[in-house]
């Protein structure tokens, strides 16, 4: 398997959101554990001008990382309790995210969080050479479906945007 590298993750949202499905997301946890999964679900978030993305309020502490280019994580906190797990893309200062919603066994972005152990230290991370996170290719090549993004009525117009994908069974 080979690591994702920046370049990777350096493109359009709408290019690498579905270009994450079926991928391997690779946790090594402090004790030298590594588990690996495959990425089953992601949706994303394209911009400035998409009202769903946290950047449609422009740059802010929150967001900062989303304008420094492709391949870094995004981690926020919803509800106070979930932390949601998202690799920024496209280039500097066009601030672009997949969050990732689902992988083998975990539905839901709040339990894959969980589970994996993320948190608010993951922020800003670099996928391309983080000993903690990281993406691979096995070169499989998933089948996939495409649907309305869930969870963001208040986005007028752009929560009817196709920008969710998920792995077929």
């Amino acid at each position: 398997m080979r690591r994702l590298d920046a370049a990777f993750f350096r493109r359009d949202v709408l290019e690498v959101a579905p270009q994450l499905i079926g991928k391997i997301l690779v946790r090594c946890y402090a004790n030298g554990k590594v588990d690996r999964y495959r990425i089953t679900e992601t949706e994303a978030y394209r911009g400035e001008e998409d009202l769903a993305c946290h950047a449609s309020k422009g740059r802010t502490p929150r967001t900062e990382v989303m304008y420094q280019g492709g391949g870094k994580v995004y981690v926020y906190l919803i509800y106070g309790m979930y932390q949601m797990l998202n690799f920024v893309t496209s280039i500097e200062h066009e601030p672009q995210a997949v969050l990732i919603r689902g992988m083998e066994g975990f539905g839901g972005p709040g339990k894959l969080t969980r589970h994996l152990q993320i948190d608010k230290t993951f922020y800003g991370e670099d996928l391309a050479s983080s000993d903690r996170i990281w993406v691979e290719d096995d070169n499989t090549i998933p089948q996939y479906t495409i649907s309305k993004r869930i969870g963001i009525d208040y986005a007028g117009e752009w929560k009817d945007k196709s920008w969710r994908f998920i792995l077929s069974s």
